[in-house]
């Protein structure tokens, strides 16, 4: 039924002022469509888009709000993050902390929150 649609991953936030600076400035996504008086933002993300939408519930999920698969270019994407200022998760029980990349087997991992606390992902996979 849904095999053949294209998905978008959606994050809620509080501010769209401060997530626009977020989601643009620190993460360098491409704004695709303003729609503030709507209280909706879309990015542009690789294929795909990001949604960001102004609601009360904003970073109530306590689980991955959004993932990326960046391969080979995950530790410029890091490096880049971290020159921005971006603050990174930490999770002992995830493989072993190489600065601000976990490796687990052969995955390298990485979370960041945004500034009402969604929980995003970088990978290399």
């Amino acid at each position: 039924m849904l095999k053949d649609h294209d998905s978008s991953a959606i994050v809620a936030v509080s501010d769209l002022d401060r997530a626009g600076q977020f989601y643009g400035d620190v993460l360098g996504l491409e704004l695709a469509d303003e729609g503030k008086e709507e209280g909706v933002l879309v990015y542009r993300t690789g294929a795909t888009q990001l949604v960001v939408y102004q609601s009360e519930y904003a970073g109530t999920n306590r689980a991955n709000a959004v993932v990326w698969g960046v391969g080979d270019d995950l530790a410029a994407i890091v490096s880049a993050l971290e020159a921005k200022g971006a603050r990174f998760e930490h999770y002992p029980d995830i493989g072993r902390l190489e600065g601000n990349v976990h490796v687990a087997g052969g995955a390298k991992l990485v979370w960041l929150k945004d500034p009402d606390g969604n929980i995003l992902h970088l990978n290399s996979m």
